[in-house]
């Protein structure tokens, strides 16, 4: 048994109160069950009751809380989720200034931004470096968010096109035996990455650049023998590249382009016996300058909470197996 500690934090905006304690109380109710404290309001603001470490993380959730809602003006589930995911680990620096940094603005008009510590290091290193792996489960943001990054360079004037990839795996990279043209034919492998493209440009935008020719969706194979100057690529599933693929993709970057490599090294759908060029460049480019690495993790995935369950129960069982 624990003894009873006790924190007070004043909250004078009581519009920021209520987004904070969410719809029926939503938002403190989650806090509650998963810290295993008692919060309640009152005449200064908002009482913590409980164990002493748990009650502290419950402060910094809530002050991590009050900023979204000051910044953002109301607290989605995934921030709630994360913020007191990272209270329980200790590792909240830093989680304020996520709201900061816009990377683009949908066509929609939704702003995209990092929405947790592992992306917006993701974010830092595409900066920093020409070439970037992220390397990390579904649901982590790679593609998209190196999508976002290339559509900003791109209006930005520091690229002339955006080249996007994938190798087309189930095909064997072999589409010729498929009905169709070659765009009916790569299709199927493709499409992820156009989802991408018409939500974050809209689709009469990406329609426009795709004819004059600022905007490359092909499959892998067909980047042999090119040079690509002035170009944002980015390489999606590359855990589904051979070792002389990958260093046939990455021999092929020109003068003022980068490359953004995005991957899960838990869903490699190369045959039997053929091992992924993405492993192996881990240690073959690992000491090189200019070239990041960053791993998301399942903290980092912002899709439905129930992936990240299916995630942990699939890596359980695999280590079981």
């Amino acid at each position: 048994m624990f003894d009873i500690y006790t924190l007070e934090i004043p909250v004078e905006d009581r519009t920021v109160v209520r987004e904070i304690f969410g719809n029926l109380d939503y938002n403190v109710k989650f806090i509650e069950s998963e810290l295993n404290i008692k919060i309640s309001l009152n005449g200064k603001g908002i009482s913590i009751m409980g164990d002493e470490t748990m009650a502290r993380a419950g402060e910094i959730v809530l002050r991590n809380l009050e900023n979204i809602a000051h910044q953002k003006g109301e607290i989605d589930d995934q921030s709630l989720r994360y913020t007191i995911d990272m209270a329980k680990k200790g590792k909240t620096e830093g989680i304020k200034d996520l709201l900061k940094e816009i990377i683009c603005v949908t066509s929609g008009g939704k702003a995209i931004k990092p929405k947790t510590l592992g992306q917006k290091q993701y974010i830092d290193s595409i900066t920093k470096n020409d070439i970037v792996f992220g390397i990390g489960p579904a649901g982590t943001g790679k593609t998209y968010l190196a999508m976002a990054k290339a559509v900003t360079a791109f209006k930005n004037k520091e690229v002339n096109r955006i080249i996007l990839t994938r190798p087309a795996v189930e095909a064997g990279e072999s589409l010729g035996f498929l009905p169709g043209d070659l765009n009916e034919k790569i299709d199927p492998y493709l499409r992820p990455l156009y989802d991408a493209l018409f939500d974050i440009m809209g689709y009469d935008n990406y329609l426009k650049l795709i004819e004059k020719g600022l905007i490359e969706v092909a499959p892998l194979a067909y980047m042999r023998g090119r040079t690509l100057d002035s170009s944002y690529v980015i390489l999606d599933e590359a855990q589904n590249t051979t070792n002389e693929q990958m260093k046939m993709f990455l021999t092929r970057l020109g003068y003022g382009s980068k490359a953004i490599i995005t991957g899960d090294i838990t869903q490699i759908d190369l045959p039997r016996g053929r091992r992924s060029g993405l492993v192996s460049v881990k240690k073959i480019l690992k000491d090189v300058e200019g070239i990041g690495f960053i791993e998301l993790s399942r903290n980092d995935i912002v899709r439905h909470p129930l992936v990240q369950k299916i995630i942990d129960a699939y890596e359980a069982f695999e280590k079981e197996d």
